[in-house]
């Protein structure tokens, strides 16, 4: 669909900026000589790719660019549509050569575009026939094919901060033409912050969430108890246990147990739970970081992991969670030593240097006469009272004989 037909019977839709002017946030992209304000102010184009959480503005982007730069704009949403919608942008695209007119297409979510797809599109941004504009919540590195990342920026959008999405909400409810104005409405200031925190920075669920408390009650101010009630069946939509955010999060979950701070663990822990994360992978990643993280200095980390993914396996949601938290605590508050991934570190390197060094004669297996008779097994001794080879020989190779990978005690 092209940009007049493209709509939406929402807030969101309806207050969506339409120049540089009335977009909020994103300046270092958009500000005063900055790379989005100077590609419209030079009628520069050329294809790239938006990369940032949802609701950041990167389709608003994507069709001011498009409007400023007077071109033929196409929104292709990497989900619902494929090659024949291509094919007939492609078309439409050559003709639009003919009379000296620029084709954007916009594909939404281009990380949900497989390579056959991918690849269908390269040829034509090549040459120029199209500029793409991509949008994407996930990490473009991974997702978009290497030949046509080479030929687009990539540039990051961030979160919408907390005045910026201040601005919004007092535009929304004064705009009459737009906006909610004609209900004049007010907010409350404990609601405002409430709305914003519940919305994650996310300028579309908390417009939506504005135009319910809005039109929904007859109150003439928001409350806190309207916000909540909008926002109680909210969905985790925006922790995808396939995108970064997901990454992220378990991460700093690692992290703050890595540096001990009980508290942002189990900030983490409960963030992780209450977005519908699966408590055993939580648990399995316990069990990681008590050999990673802990080893020797607490020997009884790993056993505790392992009994609280047990615990866990067998008495599941909700009462898993004071397993998880009982176990995070513990591993937050264990002394800390990477002497064990250390050590393995150190040995998988002289392995890698060294791969087929000949196992001494000494500690090589003799089950057989001529073994026997080749030194295999000598000088080794098994008894109650010693075991080892004998005159100090070395279990290591020769040529590594006095490397030393572990450091503990």
């Amino acid at each position: 669909m092209n940009r007049d037909t493209f709509q939406a019977m929402n807030l969101a839709y309806k207050m969506r900026p339409q120049n540089l002017s009335e977009f909020v946030g994103q300046d270092h992209l958009v500000g005063e000589g900055k790379i989005i304000r100077k590609i419209i102010e030079t009628d520069t184009l050329f294809s790239m790719i938006f990369w940032g959480p949802p609701g950041s503005g990167k389709t608003t982007l994507a069709y001011i660019i498009s409007k400023e730069i007077n071109s033929d704009f196409h929104h292709l949403s990497a989900v619902e549509a494929g090659k024949d919608f291509l094919r007939k942008v492609i078309e439409t695209a050559k003709a639009n050569r003919q009379i000296g007119k620029k084709t954007i297409l916009f594909i939404d979510e281009i990380h949900r575009w497989n390579k056959a797809q991918q690849d269908g599109l390269l040829p034509h941004v090549e040459n120029g026939l199209i500029t793409l504009i991509g949008a994407t919540t996930e990490n473009p590195s991974f997702e978009v094919i290497s030949a046509l990342l080479s030929r687009t920026r990539i540039f990051v959008l961030k979160s919408l901060e907390k005045d910026h999405l201040e601005k919004i909400i007092k535009l929304a409810l004064e705009d009459a033409e737009r906006g909610m104005g004609k209900y004049k409405k007010t907010i409350k200031k404990d609601a405002e912050e409430l709305l914003i925190r519940l919305s994650g920075g996310d300028a579309r669920i908390m417009l939506n969430a504005l135009e319910i408390c809005t039109v929904s009650y007859r109150d003439k101010k928001i409350t806190v108890e309207m916000v909540k009630e909008v926002f109680q069946t909210r969905s985790a939509g925006i922790y995808d246990k396939k995108a970064d955010e997901h990454y992220n999060i378990i991460s700093a979950f690692i992290k703050s147990m890595r540096g001990s701070d009980t508290d942002a663990s189990l900030y983490y822990l409960c963030r992780m739970l209450e977005n519908g994360e699966d408590p055993k992978f939580i648990a399995r990643r316990m069990i990681i970081f008590a050999s990673e993280d802990i080893g020797m200095s607490d020997r009884g980390a790993l056993i505790q992991a392992n009994e609280a993914f047990e615990a866990v396996t067998k008495v599941g949601m909700p009462e898993a969670q004071l397993i998880l938290a009982h176990i995070v605590i513990y591993l937050s508050r264990a002394p800390k030593s990477r002497s064990v991934p250390n050590a393995l570190g150190k040995a998988k390197q002289v392995v890698y240097e060294f791969p087929n060094e000949p196992i001494p004669l000494h500690l090589r297996n003799a089950p057989t006469k001529l073994m026997k008779n080749l030194g295999y097994a000598k000088e080794y001794t098994w008894s109650e009272k010693y075991v080892g080879p004998v005159e100090k020989l070395p279990f290591l190779p020769d040529k590594i004989k006095n490397k030393k990978f572990w450091e503990g005690k």
